[in-house]
C-alpha cells in the first residue's frame, strides 16, 4: 500500500508524471478534478478503507497540508512517497500558458503557491523522497532527495 504526495507549483509537471507513471497503478486525488474538500476527503478515505494505493496530486506547499495525508497514510499502514518538483516560476509560468485556457492558473496563484511553499523533509514522516525535474527535451528526471536547497 502506497501513498504518494506531490510537491509543486502549478505547470511544474505533477500531473504529467502522474499519467506516464502513476495512471496504471494509483488512483488520482486532485481537488482541481473533485472541485470540494469534502469529495477529495471522501475519495482519500476510501482509498484507506480499500487499500487503494494513491496520488496525491495538488501542490501541497507547506508542511501543513501535507500532514493531513502523511497522518491518515501512516495510520492505515501505508507507505509515504514524496516527489518534489523543480518549481521555477517562469518554468511554469510558460508551461501554464501552454496550457488550453480552460486550464489557465491565474499568475497570483502561481505566485503564491510559491510565497508558501516550504520544502519537504523526511522527518515530516515520508518513507521516502524523491527530487523532480524536467530536462530541456520534456523527460522527467527522478533523483533521490538529498537534504539540500536546489
Amino acid at each position: 500500500m502506497e501513498a504518494v504526495i506531490f510537491v509543486g507549483l502549478q505547470g511544474a509537471g505533477k500531473s504529467t508524471l502522474y499519467k506516464e507513471r502513476f495512471f496504471a497503478t494509483h488512483l488520482r486525488v486532485n481537488l482541481d478534478m473533485l472541485k470540494t474538500r469534502n469529495r477529495e476527503k471522501q475519495l482519500l478515505l476510501t482509498c484507506i478503507d480499500t487499500s487503494q494505493p494513491f496520488v496525491v496530486d495538488n501542490t501541497n506547499p507547506t508542511r501543513a497540508e501535507r500532514a493531513v495525508y502523511i497522518r491518515v497514510a501512516k495510520d492505515a499502514g501505508f507507505r509515504v512517497v514524496g516527489y518534489y518538483f523543480q518549481s521555477r516560476v517562469e518554468d511554469c509560468k510558460r508551461r501554464n500558458y501552454q496550457r488550453c485556457s480552460s486550464e489557465h492558473v491565474p499568475l497570483r496563484g502561481i505566485l503564491g503557491t510559491a510565497a508558501r511553499m516550504e520544502l519537504p523533509s523526511l522527518v515530516e514522516g515520508f518513507d521516502a523522497l524523491f527530487y523532480v525535474r524536467i530536462e530541456e527535451s520534456g523527460s522527467f528526471v527522478v533523483e533521490g532527495w538529498k537534504d539540500e536547497v536546489r
